[in-house]
């Protein structure tokens, strides 16, 4: 069968540098970092004291504070950023034939903090099990999605994708098959995560995965310098309207890029650590490239997952080198992670917007905060170090890696 094409009608993004998609793109654009203390709890006694949180954000501006009451944070910040990527697309709800409209959503964790709650709550009582009756609907991390779809009464394919860092990029991927396979006309995708918590900070500060650069927490998300030593956490969602091209086209919408391809692949390595050849990485843009049916040279910039930890922006930029050979040098790589923190579920989203925008826009992002080349990484890879450049970008890559070795690659092309 002949598949569909995909295109991109609508985006929405709250993050920890702009709490909608303009001021995301003027944040990553001009390098702003979004690290800054903790004001979530106390986090005097932890080893890391900062994150990129949400800056003056309140759900109930958003949503009606009954409803919040029902929700942990991962499901709030998907509900913000899918009203404004629908509204973004300017979908008129009144005339689409709502079976025919899906969610497919990200989420590596969920409700964290719902589950942390209510466990504490539980063990500072007397031991009779006093839990909230929205304990499981906040905290299952299927919950966004639904709630999604019950607000607007969209009765198609509904589901949450859960592979760890990888979720919002594999749950653009399903979206993209289910319309390529004629499934679905519009599915809402993307991811969100709210893991800037007691339990969040404390296991990922057990792992030795986070940067304790707490005299200095602006710069501490460095990838590919030398003196990384983690990824910042960040919090947050990202929200994207994809949309079979007819269907787009009948309507009169603004295609903001057409989704190209897909990829995925495993490490099978580590349950944590990247392989460290990047075999799996490496895999996996070949295997995007591949379903999108262009070649090496067809790719101008890649988003690369660049999370500031020692092994995995060796390995990373390994791959690119082993898949594209002389090309890797003609390519824009930048890690959006340098200003945004990690978020984790939502990576895969927000920097797969950040792509998208830069197809549109004819600029790509800086990788902020390098002063030291790393002699284990090539210096002489374009790694748009601290400042934005101009570029006509007609193809753009999103890599995206999450614990348990799960790789995911989205390409995303100049429409057409």
């Amino acid at each position: 069968m002949e598949l569909k094409r995909v295109v991109v009608t609508g985006l929405g993004a709250l993050t920890p540098i702009g709490n909608n998609l303009e001021e995301y793109w003027n944040g990553l654009i001009n390098g702003v970092s979004g690290a800054a203390p903790i004001t979530h709890f106390d986090a005097s006694n932890f080893k890391t004291r900062f994150a990129c949180e949400l800056k003056n954000f309140t759900a109930t501006d958003f949503i009606d504070r009954k409803e919040a009451r029902k929700m942990d944070k991962f499901t709030q910040y998907a509900m913000v950023a899918v009203d404004e990527a629908i509204d973004n697309s300017n979908i008129d709800l009144e005339k689409i034939d709502h079976d025919r409209v899906g969610v497919i959503w990200g989420a590596g964790i969920g409700g964290l903090e719902t589950f942390q709650n209510e466990v504490l709550n539980f063990a500072a009582g007397d031991g009779t099990p006093r839990f909230n009756p929205f304990f499981i609907p906040k905290m299952i991390a299927d919950i966004a999605p639904g709630q999604i779809s019950i607000k607007y009464g969209f009765r198609g394919p509904n589901f949450t994708t859960v592979s760890a860092c990888a979720s919002s990029a594999n749950a653009i991927i399903d979206a993209l098959n289910y319309i390529r396979l004629g499934h679905a006309d519009i599915i809402v995708t993307g991811g969100s995560e709210a893991a800037v918590t007691i339990a969040g900070m404390g296991g990922f500060n057990a792992m030795h995965a986070l940067s304790t650069r707490n005299d200095d927490p602006t710069t501490a998300s460095r990838p590919f310098d030398k003196n990384r030593e983690g990824f910042v956490l960040g919090e947050g969602a990202g929200a994207l309207i994809l949309e079979e091209y007819e269907h787009a086209i009948a309507r009169g919408a603004k295609i903001y890029a057409e989704v190209g391809g897909g990829g995925l692949s495993a490490d099978a390595h580590h349950i944590t650590a990247p392989h460290p050849e990047g075999l799996g990485a490496k895999n996996v843009m070949l295997n995007c490239i591949k379903n999108a049916g262009l070649k090496l040279t067809d790719v101008d910039a890649i988003n690369v997952h660049g999370t500031s930890t020692p092994l995995g922006d060796i390995a990373e930029t390994k791959a690119i080198i082993d898949v594209f050979g002389e090309h890797a040098y003609k390519l824009n790589i930048n890690s959006t992670k340098s200003m945004t923190g990690h978020l984790l579920g939502a990576a895969g989203a927000i920097e797969a917007i950040a792509s998208i925008m830069s197809i549109e826009k004819g600029i790509v992002p800086p990788t902020i905060n390098h002063s030291t080349f790393d002699d284990e990484i090539d210096s002489k890879l374009n790694l748009t170090l601290n400042k934005a450049q101009k570029r006509n970008v007609k193809v753009a890559m999103s890599n995206t890696f999450g614990f348990g070795g799960h790789n995911a690659c989205v390409l995303f092309k100049k429409i057409d």
